[in-house]
């Protein structure tokens, strides 16, 4: 038999109206022998109507969801939507508050942690709660990320495409109407059960995520095109009543993502000088950077080249990197 949660909540997730309160993930510290983590959650429902679960905070370095998310929950009343959405603007909240990607409280990257374990680690016993409690809920779950720290992204959504062709063309319905400049595809990926995909995909929920930018920052670009898509998508899934016209979803770039293994890696510790940037279409064997070390400046760099063409979807934000980092991730053109 499965295992129930340890947090609990005195928020009503059936309540009509808007109930605003804490996810309560015990935590007991030497300084807080019966404590808790405080989770924010907002829950507003108006009627039937489809189920969505909005987070953000997931990791938290990563800054423009966290914003969206908390406008959205102070701007919308009742009467604009029809069913219920389910909104945690941070929802790793330890790793939020210290602006990390992992959680201080644990090490934990949420991310990599599903389904969770009940009385496991308070990181593990958030995504376990998202695995039993919250994604049973939902029909749809729409996840906010930028880059993070380490990485910047051009300003995109994306979606691990389904393999069956009904889930896969409704994965690029999001896409679509959610409309950042550019969408990113990913096949082939592997470890997506440790991931919230895994546990939405076992559960039937739809799945989109984003990356908004990142480097630590707050990229206007990406947030403003979020802000426009929000409400087309959320739209799109029947659970945002119709308000002024907003027009037509502007046009997106489609991208297939490299995976894993074709992205481009540090091999040795020092300061990266980067060769190229967001957005710039190469080609294979060019010169990606050059790795230079500071404790020999008399060393010749070590050259970084692209081991594929495509064009630059992300790139590693700070100049100091080590072996296996990650400095730039490529994609290519993709008609979807």
């Amino acid at each position: 038999m499965a295992q129930k949660t340890r947090i609990w909540t005195d928020v009503d997730f059936d309540k009509e109206g808007v109930s605003n309160g804490y996810l309560q993930v015990p935590h007991s510290t030497n300084d807080s022998g019966y404590g808790w983590i405080p989770v924010p959650i907002t829950i507003i429902k108006n009627g039937s109507g489809p189920s969505v679960l909005l987070m953000a905070g997931n990791h938290g370095d990563e800054y423009e969801g966290q914003v969206l998310m908390m406008k959205l929950l102070r701007s919308l009343s009742p009467n604009r939507i029809r069913g219920r959405l389910v909104i945690v603007p941070g929802v790793n909240a330890p790793a939020v508050a210290a602006g990390h990607r992992v959680s201080p409280a644990d090490g934990g990257n949420l991310n990599r942690l599903f389904p969770g374990d009940p009385n496991g680690t308070p990181t593990q016993m958030i995504a376990h709660y998202i695995d039993s409690v919250l994604l049973p809920l939902v029909r749809y779950c729409f996840d906010f990320h930028s880059g993070g720290y380490s990485l910047e992204y051009i300003p995109s959504a994306h979606v691990v495409t389904p393999p069956d062709p009904a889930l896969r063309s409704e994965a690029i319905g999001f896409l679509g109407a959610f409309a950042m400049p550019s969408s990113i595809l990913i096949e082939g990926l592997t470890g997506d059960d440790q991931l919230l995909l895994g546990s939405c995909r076992r559960l039937g929920v739809g799945h989109m995520s984003t990356e908004l930018g990142g480097a630590g920052g707050f990229s206007v670009e990406a947030f403003r095109a979020a802000e426009r898509g929000l409400p087309r998508l959320l739209r799109h899934v029947g659970v945002l009543v119709e308000g002024d016209d907003p027009g037509p979803a502007p046009a997106t770039r489609f991208y297939l993502r490299q995976p894993a293994r074709d992205l481009v890696y540090a091999m040795e510790n020092g300061v990266f000088e980067a060769n190229a940037k967001l957005g710039e279409t190469v080609e294979e064997g060019e010169l990606a950077g050059a790795i230079h070390f500071p404790e020999i400046p008399w060393r010749s760099p070590q050259a970084i080249i692209f081991p594929k063409g495509g064009t630059i979807l992300a790139k590693r934000a700070p100049a100091k990197a080590k072996i296996g980092d990650c400095l730039f991730a490529l994609g290519s053109p993709y008609d979807a």
